[in-house]
């Protein structure tokens, strides 16, 4: 007798009509690609759990607000939440090494002060606000995939999974986009550096 597959999209409307078992189903079938995606930033198990956890309940909080817009992504929107929690945790956690004072060693020695002055920090501001500005001129396709690549540091797989796109076309929309950047700069003459 063949098994009957019952699609993400059906799972989470039966979630939100009251089926708890419909969300066991959904998080079974994605456990091992979310949680090695998870794993495969972090390399520690007990982050990874945590992080794959609050995955979950997040998504539920969101399921159970009726604020999920299907959109037969199921997948692709709990990467995107478990992603965000992994550049969150590295947000909080910035590893800093530790050093202790000794005779031969003074931290002052490896300390500096490499801030950019108030002159810098506007020059660099005014760049990537240019930048920004340039992008929102690209067709949506290549926007997507510049900022996801540019800004989210994701992979062209993440991000081919991410938009349901091949790995070469996300390639190939990456490639365009630095192409029409390219041709905007140099038609308005713009100067990107500091």
């Amino acid at each position: 007798m063949a098994t009957v597959i019952i699609p993400d999209a059906l799972l989470v409307k039966n979630y939100v009509a009251g089926d708890e078992n419909a969300l066991a189903t959904l998080i079974g079938r994605h456990q091992s690609k979310i949680y090695g995606f998870i794993y495969s930033k972090v390399t520690d198990r007990d982050i990874s759990d945590d992080i794959f956890q609050d995955t979950f309940i997040k998504v539920i909080k969101t399921l159970k607000s009726n604020s999920y817009n299907e959109e037969g992504k199921f997948l692709p929107w709990v990467m995107r939440i478990a992603h965000n929690l992994i550049v969150d945790h590295f947000r909080r956690n910035k590893k800093m090494p530790m050093f202790r004072e000794t005779e031969e060693f003074s931290i002052f020695s490896i300390m500096s002060d490499d801030a950019p002055n108030i002159e810098g920090r506007m020059i660099t501001t005014q760049v990537e606000d240019d930048l920004k500005r340039l992008i929102q001129e690209l067709p949506k396709d290549q926007k997507e995939v510049l900022e996801m690549r540019i800004y989210q540091d994701l992979s062209f797989k993440e991000i081919s999974e991410l938009t349901g796109v091949s790995i070469n076309t996300a390639l190939g929309r990456m490639r365009y986009a630095l192409m029409n950047l390219r041709k905007v700069i140099d038609k308005h003459q713009i100067i990107l550096t500091n």
